[in-house]
């Protein structure tokens, strides 16, 4: 992989999304859905209202995400997402990740840009083999061997499951960012400043 070629945002970024996020008054089902997907008094953002237009899509995305304090630090789970939708070129939801929880992750300016660029430099080992295998996992849909054994040195069978799942979770909401054109959310971060 070349690290140092960012990636292309989606090809329809800074164009009208190819499907308008739908606007309240919603029914009492995606309503609840959407109440739930975002902190209290904040909008829902413009991938679960698009993602409404289908009610079983938006509730089933819901209850299959992995936001909630699970097996992996939240370190490691964002490292993952940001890994994954940045080579995916999903400038959407890599931005979203990006300024509302590398903080918590406790990402530097300089680490979160890392995950863009694919350098490694700024990681610890453990952090590096975690990144070098959902770049694996990108490329050819599986972990080599040598890939494998590195990232399992620190971690548990529940957290290197926890793992594997949220990066191909998150192809997939890179797929649905990229192919619906999402319009940038205005408070999220870019590829490049």
């Amino acid at each position: 992989m070349n690290r140092s070629a960012p990636p292309q945002s989606s090809p329809s970024s800074g164009t009208a999304p190819r499907l308008p996020p739908v606007e309240p008054p919603w029914g009492d089902e995606v309503a609840e859905d959407l109440r739930k997907l975002m902190p209290p008094g904040v909008p829902p953002l413009g991938l679960f209202r698009t993602l409404a237009h289908n009610p079983r899509v938006l509730r089933r995305v819901r209850r299959g995400g992995l936001l909630d304090p699970g097996s992996v630090s939240v370190r490691d789970r964002e490292l993952v997402i940001l890994r994954t939708t940045a080579l995916c070129g999903a400038e959407y939801e890599w931005g979203v990740h990006a300024a509302f929880f590398a903080r918590a992750a406790g990402l530097s300016p300089a680490e979160l840009a890392a995950t863009v660029s694919g350098d490694l430099e700024p990681f610890a080992p453990a952090e590096r083999a975690l990144l070098q295998a959902i770049e694996a996992l990108h490329a050819s849909a599986t972990i080599p061997d040598d890939l494998w054994v590195a990232l399992a040195t620190d971690r548990s069978p529940a957290q290197l499951i926890e793992l594997v799942t949220l990066a191909g979770q998150y192809h997939t909401i890179s797929f649905l960012t990229n192919a619906l054109g999402l319009a940038l959310e205005p408070a999220a971060l870019r590829f490049s400043p």
